[in-house]
């Protein structure tokens, strides 16, 4: 009989406790060695554990075993939930857990505990004889040292025999054998200290996303056969309608069926302005109903909605590793045992080759131990990256990565589309000039059944005019109806092919005459796009305006004053795209094909960093193709796969903040390796020298942990991204 072969399986965990950096090496590189287990990521932010395995090999308890024996907490995550895809507010952390004060946290405690036990130990130390003195320190050390030794000796089991907790045991015992037992409880004191404020500042760099969770309202008001009742809103399912009174959240993206009102969508997309919404409109969950009741057909499900997806990229970007954090991990490695090697021989070599005092060398050895952790270093970007990915994500700016932010801060040209991003997406049909003896309502009828089946915003603009002429037009069904990227679009009416495509492209087919082609030039010239309708000969010229956005021009400016080169790829004829450049002060390169925009997009990318802002799924290719892809607003799903970053609402001037984030994040990343490298640096040769003992030499490691993590927390301040002048 066969046995089942199981495929290998996704699972997810909240693992709870850590609070830097190195807490995430640590686990990862644990799990990394177990066989059976593949594609570990760990999100610092989310504090999530999501990796394959191969259930035949390895068992899920053995994998909770192991974190835990890391020094740990780990809870499995049932998928599709609010609770899991979010934050469990009901987890117990051992440090940083929401609404948990620090004091009850495990390291709280341990603060706490060698705190009081430091201060009795100077206490009894007043009174006891000169012989007795020492003993109260090394009880007080060994207490507190006793849970940092068995995270070193759980580090040591699983081949990372370098850890900050290794360091700390080697140099407090140390300091114990060499009778500074005073100096050695200070020492595991300020350790657990320090470890303590990572805790609190990561937990204030979690606070921005997790802020996004508690948006989604628990509980949604449901119809069914029943009538309205009041259900979970993980229940509800694609299909479903709800009611949302005025003042509720909204419990699941949706589409409103009936009811208009004004929708706050400043929780998910950080627009201030409440915007009207209506029939057939799409909403999203969190945001807030401010008038009128309103009816939502559910359009997806908890584990799906917005807020959800915004969440999920976030915990993905932290996968993706800016360039210069690569660098420091991989710097890491070698750096800590390059530090036990240098104060191997800062012990041995003077009292060896010099006749020095061991006791001196010693000393000045551990010191060097505790000076060398790489703690402030490590952190000093992940630290600055979780708090850009949480600003943006305030301000409806979705970044994939610290990759994306140092290539967004790099950027020399940023090349947009025209249609939906610089416009508003939806032109209007301005002049029909009908070519044959067709009527006007005939020629909107073929007209719109030739587009029927199209998404486009001109498709969509002669079918609201066809519509708004009344009930008199019958629009037929077209068939075989297909887009021609970049050229039109075809359909069958009754035996009959008809096309619609730009002006070029219909003299190419030999459909337009060298006077309507001089019509068609002048209606472009005033800023308009052109649309020919024909058959086997011209039948009417349908022109379309679609208005620039309001912030466009001014996001020009800002992107100008930033040294940055803005240019216009269209599809669109030269004399309507040289009208909008000129509204707004920009470049153009106009009727490009897909592959043509792909082009571009190369050639620009030669000069310099390039992003790429577009919206729409012809626009996918060159998104994937720039230095940086964006996404924007109302962009398709397949839109938003393809590029890098996301900006949720429909705002040019978003592009500018996108990328003064990106210059802002680098600044203040190089500000932290900065202070982390300099101040290891300074009490290097100062211990070397004798000048700094030990507890000066962990001081100056938790100093410049924390200054690194506060320092990147400074970003978090800065609320809004609008530019100041």
């Amino acid at each position: 009989m066969n046995r089942r072969i199981r495929m290998p399986d996704r699972r997810e965990w909240d693992v709870t406790g850590m609070d830097c950096a190195a807490c995430v090496s640590k686990v990862k590189g644990a799990l990394g060695q177990i066989a059976g287990v593949q594609n570990v990521e760990i999100s610092l932010v989310s504090q999530k554990l999501r990796l394959t395995m191969d259930e035949n090999a390895i068992s899920v308890t053995k994998v909770e075993e192991m974190v835990r024996s890391l020094g740990y907490g780990i809870r499995r995550l049932n998928p599709a939930t609010v609770a899991d895809i979010v934050f469990a507010q009901d987890a117990t952390n051992d440090a940083g857990a929401p609404d948990t004060p620090w004091y009850k946290t495990g390291k709280g405690r341990l603060v706490v505990t060698t705190g009081i036990l430091l201060v009795l130990a100077w206490g009894i130390s007043l009174i006891a004889p000169n012989e007795m003195k020492p003993w109260p320190f090394v009880g007080a050390c060994l207490v507190g040292l006793f849970p940092v030794a068995r995270r070193a000796l759980a580090s040591l089991r699983v081949a990372q025999p370098f850890s900050i907790e290794a360091l700390m045991m080697i140099a407090a015992i140390g300091a114990l054998f060499i009778g500074a037992a005073q100096e050695a409880a200070l020492v595991v004191f300020l350790f657990a200290v320090g470890e303590l404020l990572e805790g609190v500042a990561v937990s204030h760099a979690r606070d921005g996303i997790r802020a996004l969770g508690a948006l989604v309202p628990k509980i949604a008001l449901r119809e069914d056969t029943a009538g309205i009742r009041e259900v979970p809103a993980v229940e509800l399912r694609l299909g479903d309608v709800v009611l949302v009174r005025p003042g509720d959240r909204i419990p699941a993206d949706g589409e409103i069926i009936s009811g208009v009102s004004g929708i706050d969508e400043s929780p998910v997309t950080g627009e201030s302005v409440p915007v009207s919404r209506g029939p057939t409109d799409a909403v999203f969950a969190g945001s807030v109903n401010t008038e009128a009741a309103l009816r939502v057909r559910v359009t997806r499900t908890a584990a799906d909605n917005t807020i959800s997806r915004i969440i999920h990229l976030v915990e993905q970007a932290e996968e993706a590793r800016a360039p210069t954090q690569r660098f420091i991990d991989r710097f890491s490695r070698w750096y800590m045992p390059t530090i036990v090697v240098l104060s191997a021989v800062v012990v041995c070599l003077p009292p060896l080759a010099f006749a020095q005092a061991w006791s001196v060398w010693v000393y000045r050895g551990l010191s060097l131990l505790l000076i060398g952790c790489p703690c402030a270093l490590v952190i000093s970007v992940p630290a600055a990256i979780a708090s850009a990915l949480a600003l943006g994500a305030h301000n409806g700016l979705l970044i994939k990565g610290g990759a994306v932010i140092e290539a967004t801060a790099r950027v020399k040209t940023v090349a947009l589309d025209k249609t939906g991003t610089l416009t508003l997406g939806r032109p209007d049909v301005t002049d029909i000039i009908v070519l044959d003896s067709l009527p006007e309502t005939q020629v909107l009828a073929v007209a719109a059944a030739v587009e029927g089946a199209s998404s486009h915003p001109l498709a969509q603009a002669i079918l609201r005019r066809a519509q708004s002429n009344g009930p008199g037009i019958d629009i037929p069904v077209a068939q075989e109806s297909r887009a021609i990227p970049g050229r039109g679009v075809t359909g069958r009416i009754d035996g009959m092919d008809f096309t619609i495509s730009s002006p070029l492209q219909a003299v190419r087919d030999g459909a337009l005459s060298a006077t309507d082609t001089a019509r068609a030039t002048e209606l472009e010239a005033e800023g308009k796009t052109v649309a020919v309708l024909y058959g086997d000969k011209a039948l009417a010229l349908i022109a379309l305006r679609d208005e620039p956005r309001a912030d466009a021009a001014e996001a020009m400016r800002q992107l100008r004053n930033l040294g940055i080169t803005p240019v216009i790829l269209t599809g669109d004829n030269s004399r309507t795209a040289a009208a909008i450049a000129s509204m707004l002060g920009a470049h153009y390169k106009a009727e490009l094909l897909p592959e043509q925009k792909l082009a571009e997009i190369r050639a620009l990318a030669a000069q310099g960093g390039v992003m790429m802002v577009g919206d729409g799924i012809n626009d996918a290719p060159a998104l994937k193709q720039a230095t940086v892809g964006v996404a924007i607003g109302s962009g398709t799903d397949v839109a938003l796969e393809a590029a890098d970053a996301a900006i949720l609402r429909n705002r040019v001037s978003d592009i500018p903040a996108l990328i003064r984030l990106a210059r802002s994040t680098m600044r203040n990343v190089r500000q932290n390796v900065s202070i982390a490298l300099g101040l290891k640096g300074v009490f290097l040769i100062a211990t070397i020298a004798g000048l700094t003992g030990l507890w000066i030499a962990i001081a100056a490691d938790t100093g410049a942990t924390v200054l690194v993590t506060l320092n990147a927390l400074r970003l978090l301040r800065s609320r809004s991204l609008d530019a100041t002048s």
